[in-house]
């Protein structure tokens, strides 16, 4: 969410900071998964936003700040939250009532190339090079397998579930470019507002869509489960990540694009029986190689190394 302009270094701490939210991140996949075998998706998002919003804004207070009391400046929370969280947390859970969690983070994982074209189109700032180009096509022919070719014959409920994973990888990165006019915010104020607003949207809807209090009353392990998604995956989450920003920067810190769907897929392999195609894999390792020259560092690295090479040829 906060856009740092510089890249800093990744010390043992962030390190181990990224390594455990990338952990965490791929957990809320499989918590998904398990809560709608029991919930309908939007009580699990009300769930989640409400619970993530009660220790968030528990933590700005503790930490000496303060939430904003003016209309005006709400306002962008309500847009923000619509878009980093409930439009894609809806998508999200109903899409993996019908695909392997694991599947859904793969997709999930293609955030970024949304963001680079959503900014190429809607910023002055962010032009496409040819670098960012060859990643985005790389990236979203990793999608068309990973959807499969039998979508084109016909869209199934299957196909519509990966779809609205894509569609909730789009409106993370239209919040992406959205939330660029925070940063004047402290970070933790954001990510409260956000949460708090999302948890305002999300509870008529949920009233009028699902009908709680219809449901059967959830056993303490789905409770359980929830009470991880919002305060372990959502609020301490949330922590973890605008300290790795601070550390060691934007850069750096969006490495845990490649390791979601990582942990998403064993925690789905091991946990939920899942098995993922050949074609699960080779798509998402297209993903990765999209995001792996949009990124720089890899094609940097293997740049070096081959110099290298050649001075000692030489």
């Amino acid at each position: 969410m906060l856009v740092l302009n510089k890249s800093q270094t990744m010390g043992t701490i962030e390190w181990i900071l990224l390594l455990a939210l990338a952990t965490i991140w791929s957990g809320s996949f499989y918590l998904f998964k398990v809560l709608v075998e029991h919930l309908p998706p939007l009580t699990v998002v009300l769930g989640r936003v409400s619970f993530a919003a009660v220790a968030l804004v528990a933590i700005v207070y503790l930490s000496g700040q303060r939430m904003p009391t003016s209309r005006r400046a709400w306002g962008p929370f309500f847009v923000l939250g619509a878009l980093n969280n409930v439009i894609p947390f809806t998508l999200i859970v109903w899409g993996e009532t019908r695909i392997a969690s694991g599947l859904a983070a793969i997709l999930n994982a293609t955030t970024p190339l949304f963001t680079i074209l959503l900014a190429h189109v809607m910023t002055r700032e962010e032009r496409l090079t040819p670098q960012k180009i060859a990643g985005v096509l790389l990236g979203l022919a990793g999608v068309v397998i990973l959807i499969g070719p039998s979508a084109v014959h016909g869209l199934s409920l299957r196909s519509i579930a990966q779809l609205a994973i894509v569609g909730a990888a789009v409106s993370y990165g239209l919040a992406g470019i959205y939330a660029r006019r925070f940063k004047e915010t402290p970070p933790l104020v954001t990510a409260a507002g956000q949460v708090s607003a999302s948890t305002l949207m999300a509870f008529p809807l949920a009233l009028l869509v699902d009908r709680p209090w219809t449901l059967t009353a959830p056993s303490w392990e789905v409770w359980s489960a929830l009470l991880a998604l919002a305060v372990l995956c959502t609020a301490i989450a949330y922590v973890m990540y605008f300290r790795i920003l601070a550390a060691a920067g934007a850069t750096n810190a969006s490495l845990v694009t490649f390791l979601v769907p990582i942990g998403a897929l064993v925690l789905g392999i091991r946990l939920l029986g899942e098995h993922p195609s050949h074609g699960d894999v080779i798509g998402m390792l297209m993903v990765f190689a999209g995001l792996a020259v949009i990124d720089g560092r890899v094609l940097a690295l293997l740049g070096r190394l081959r110099e290298l090479r050649e001075r000692r040829a030489a």
